[in-house]
């Protein structure tokens, strides 16, 4: 089998050399480049074009996210383990729905790096285990656009059942404004959420805020 490259990228050296010494631990696997900043990487994947990208989120010059969705963009082909101490789901959105294929924390196992890697090698999304528990396939699947949004093929009810919901309204709260019955407020949620291929409303809550999607009528 041939080494499967790896570049890494954060600003903090002591990481970086922690990385290597792991990495290098496994025969299969080689570092082709480092760098400290998103900006610094993307001149080094120019000329090394590794097949997987270990990146933090927090870095000076340019930020992870911003650099992981240039990745995306330039390499389409290239996978992108973010790794980094944001534990919260803003920053975990962030990353799925710029195209990351998977998600570890600082404090995760370095075993469990290992297997990030082999697992996103092998074409599967790899979430850290301490999230693991609150996502779904589905939900890694629509953030990191394997699954098309349906948003501009919902009905202009269903739209605007969509943006009362985001705002946490309940059903009867719905059907009042909106003058019809909660039944059929239900029925608009069962909808939206087999057409956004999700189990849960606060799953297709989370993913309309989170990505920035700005539904007709809605105010910036």
């Amino acid at each position: 089998m041939n080494q499967y490259r790896i570049a890494i990228a954060d600003d903090h050296c002591l990481i970086r050399q922690g990385l290597k010494s792991l990495i290098r631990t496994c025969p299969s696997l080689c570092i082709v480049a480092e760098a400290d900043n998103g900006s610094e990487l993307l001149e080094k994947l120019q000329l090394h074009r590794p097949d997987m990208v270990i990146l933090d989120i927090t870095m000076p010059q340019l930020n992870g996210i911003e650099a992981l969705r240039r990745i995306r963009d330039q390499y389409p082909e290239m996978a992108v383990l973010i790794l980094t101490m944001h534990s919260g789901s803003y920053h975990f959105y962030q990353a799925m729905t710029a195209g990351a294929h998977g998600y570890l924390l600082k404090d995760d196992s370095e075993s469990e790096l290992l297997i990030a890697i082999g697992t996103i090698r092998e074409g599967r999304p790899y979430v850290s285990s301490q999230l693991a528990p609150e996502v779904t396939d589905e939900v890694i699947a629509n953030f990191r656009g394997d699954a098309k949004t349906p948003c501009f093929c919902l009905s202009d009810r269903e739209k605007e059942v969509l943006r009362l919901v985001v705002q946490g309204c309940s059903s009867r709260a719905i059907g009042e404004r909106l003058g019809i019955s909660p039944r059929t407020i239900d029925h608009h949620r069962a909808s939206l959420l087999k057409k956004f291929k999700m189990k849960k409303t606060v799953d297709l809550v989370n993913h309309v805020a989170s990505s920035g999607m700005l539904l007709p009528d809605d105010k910036p």
